[in-house]
């Protein structure tokens, strides 16, 4: 390396240190962390680590950040880094014409947001052919600069009657001032600072309208055949049902802006008084808002608004995902499960307490084939042949009929342990014609499979719903109007989250299950799979590491997240880190005690007396750690899912003719949306619980109060026969 090399590379090694320390304290600016806690997830994520690892056995280095501000870290890192690769880029091409000044380079180093650098860089852009481009090639670019200097005298025709050329194209006086406010029109549009206050003062006083391009046509966007609404104040769910009406051709759209104020702030920074021009340069103004400046900022806001009601979708639905994965799991029960139909008929699997597979069937009790007394038959059949303690219906097609042949099903069987179950069967239909479906069930058709997935839900929710693309959950407002990348990555984030946080038993987990633990991927996953199958259960977590690309990186990533809960060791069915173990070892020394206490009350009770500040000092390790350990150890095996309460079991049907307002019922979440939430109540449709009717208190969100899988008590506000529709409230009745 020559030293001319070695001196470049040190100079962009120290540009890279100031760029990361830029980055660093912007990030901590923003999320008001402390630098350090910034500094040291972004080295760690840097060197491979997982969120969820960080999140779990990184507690003393981040200062216990949690996986929510963790993500934030990461996707802000992301941003910036990508900022300054623009910006470099940038200042690399102003640079080459020759138009780069230091105060031009500072205001672009500056910049936070990659709107600003755009705005900074849109003079030196290479434009398409333009007005202005081509007044440019007639050479009017001197009258140009004389109207821009606002003379106090002088008479612009004259002035423009100079560059008359009918060679180069100019054939008047007046087109040759045309041309010069062209190219004038262009540069106010063109300056980021008006730009910027521009695009500011539209989203702020912009009014976004639309009305119908046929109001004749009747649509589920009628509330916006005539609508107005200051854009800043509107919610998200409100743009992105605009947008929809907008893309299928139903509703025109638009934003209104006063341009008075817009014109006097550019007539600010353009005027310097009085001038023989100033009635020529206020046609310049109105010009460049009007047809450049407003065309452009109006896109951008439009698009800045549609962004934040995504972003809003996304969260909604990433939360609702995350409450239905976390379903507490319905164990020591022979479920039978029932993917209801018309035509084909009921489809029955019946699995054990396991989850496995015993026996599937085909009834008709529905419309048209009413075989209801041979359906009964076969399920009574199968409720005593296997000590069925549980029928779980999907909530498709044909579900409510089911649902009532069901409940009379239940009553004839006179059995009291007997229930049955609604659950939600989005995405059932998409796993059960997959690939991987095929292989767990090659000998079903489509629709036992989906019976199957049905049963087992309610069994294990999780194990189950992670073998479906989380997009088919249907648990959101909108999510097919959104960024779909944007939406995968999200919901990916989510599964993964809630993955780690139950655990995975490594013996008996699914590829689809394990592939979500942190640092693994699915060709390890299979590869454990392959591993269990070929070598027998595993009994220690060490022997992960015998798993072919199964690294030492990844071992320490996902091994804290897997249980063997009958292995050699105890503590591998705890969440602790087997690179705590040696921790473990001097806690039990200096509690005298064995491993063998470990799930006893005696150990339990003698951990809960122990101060975790105290003890860490003695055992050299960080107290969040310590803490983390006391607490695995006093509940061996935890299922922080079973601490939840258990879904609403059903024997009897309830219809929307028997509902009057003021009655109370139980009923479970099943979608939190921005307006509020709707609740299963056992009647066809679920009933809406409006935002203003969750509490008494003032509501920010429906999330604040309530989340999917919720059991809550109702009154029936009122019944709407006709639409099939109930509106509930959660505010007890005053004379109740």
């Amino acid at each position: 390396m020559s030293d001319i090399e070695a001196v470049v590379e040190v100079n962009e090694e120290q540009i890279r240190k100031e760029e990361h320390e830029r980055i660093v304290k912007q990030i901590a600016k923003e999320l008001q962390l402390s630098v350090k806690q910034v500094r040291t997830t972004v080295e760690l994520l840097d060197e491979g680590n997982t969120i969820p690892f960080i999140a779990r056995y990184r507690k003393e280095m981040t200062g216990e950040l949690d996986e929510n501000r963790l993500r934030e870290i990461e996707e802000r890192t992301g941003y910036l880094r990508n900022l300054e690769v623009r910006k470099r880029e940038v200042i690399r091409i102003i640079d080459e014409q020759g138009k780069l000044t230091d105060e031009l380079k500072t205001s672009i180093e500056k910049a936070v947001k990659l709107q600003e650098v755009e705005d900074l860089y849109r003079p030196y852009r290479q434009k398409r052919k333009t007005r202005a481009s081509v007044a440019k090639e007639k050479g009017l670019e001197p009258l140009a600069s004389w109207i821009w200097s606002q003379p106090k005298q002088g008479d612009a025709l004259a002035e423009a009657a100079k560059y008359v050329d009918e060679e180069k194209g100019v054939a008047s006086p007046e087109e040759a001032l045309q041309g010069a406010m062209d190219i004038l029109a262009e540069n106010v549009a063109d300056d980021a600072a008006i730009r910027s206050w521009v695009r500011r003062y539209t989203m702020d006083h912009g009014m976004l309208t639309s009305e119908a391009k046929d109001p004749e046509t009747e649509s589920v966007y009628e509330n916006y055949y005539d609508y107005r609404e200051l854009a800043k104040k509107m919610p998200p769910h409100r743009i992105l049902a605009i947008n929809r009406g907008e893309r299928e051709n139903i509703l025109k759209v638009g934003l209104e802006v006063p341009p008075d104020s817009i014109h006097a702030f550019i007539g600010k920074q353009v005027l310097k008084g009085t001038s023989a021009v100033s009635d020529i340069l206020a046609s310049v103004i109105e010009d460049a808002y009007k047809r450049l400046i407003a065309p452009s900022i109006e896109r951008e806001v439009r698009g800045e608004l549609t962004e934040k009601g995504e972003n809003q979708a996304i969260s909604i639905f990433a939360g609702n995902l995350r409450s239905l994965l976390l379903q507490p799991p319905v164990k020591g029960r022979c479920v039978l499960g029932v993917d209801p139909a018309y035509r084909t008929g009921c489809k029955l699997a019946v699995v054990d307490d396991t989850g496995k597979l015993l026996e599937v069937a085909v009834t008709y009790p529905t419309p048209p084939n009413n075989k209801k007394r041979e359906a009964s038959a076969k399920f009574k059949e199968l409720i005593s042949k296997y000590g069925i303690q549980l029928i779980v219906i999907g909530n498709g097609t044909a579900s409510r009929e089911t649902e009532q042949f069901v409940a009379e099903v239940i009553g004839e069987a006179g059995d009291p342990d007997l229930a049955y179950l609604i659950v939600n069967e989005a995405g059932a239909s998409v796993y059960s014609a997959s690939k991987l479906a095929q292989e767990e069930f090659p000998d079903l058709d489509v629709a036992e499979r989906s019976a199957a997935s049905i049963a087992r839900r309610v069994q294990d929710p999780l194990a189950e719903l992670v073998k479906i693309d989380p997009k088919s959950i249907g648990v959101g407002q909108y999510q097919h109007d959104v960024s779909q990348k944007h939406l995968e990555e999200s919901l990916k984030a989510v599964v993964e989250s809630a993955v780690n946080h139950v655990g995975v038993d490594v013996n008996t987990a699914s590829p689809s299950l394990l592939s979500y633990v942190a640092g693994i991927n699915a060709t390890i996953a299979k590869n454990i799979v392959k591993f269990r199958e070929e070598n027998g259960k595993f009994v220690s977590r060490k022997q992960l590491q015998k798993v072919p690309r199964l690294g030492s990186k990844t071992f320490e990533q996902c091994v804290g997240f897997m249980r063997i809960s009958d292995g050699e060791n105890t503590l591998d069915r705890t969440p602790i880190h087997p690179e705590s173990y040696p921790v473990v070892d001097r806690l039990f020394r200096e509690l005298n005690v064995s491993p063998e206490k470990v799930g006893t009350k005696e150990l339990s009770g003698l951990l809960a007396e122990q101060s975790p500040e105290d003890l860490a000092v003695k055992l050299e390790v960080g107290v969040p750690t310590l803490r983390d350990i006391l607490d695995s150890l006093q509940r061996p095996g935890r299922d922080p899912r079973e601490e939840l309460p258990l879904p609403i079991f059903r024997t009897d049907v309830l219809k929307i003719e028997d509902l009057a307002p003021g009655m109370e019922l139980q009923g479970t979440v099943r979608n939190v949306i921005d307006f509020g939430a709707f609740v299963d109540i056992g009647i066809k449709s679920d009933g809406l619980v409006h935002i203003s009717q969750l509490s008494d208190g003032y509501v920010k969100h429906p999330m604040d109060v309530v989340s999917v899988g919720d059991n809550v008590t109702v009154w029936v506000l009122n019944v709407d026969l006709k639409k099939g529709r109930v509106g509930l409230t959660m505010r007890q009745p005053k004379d109740q």
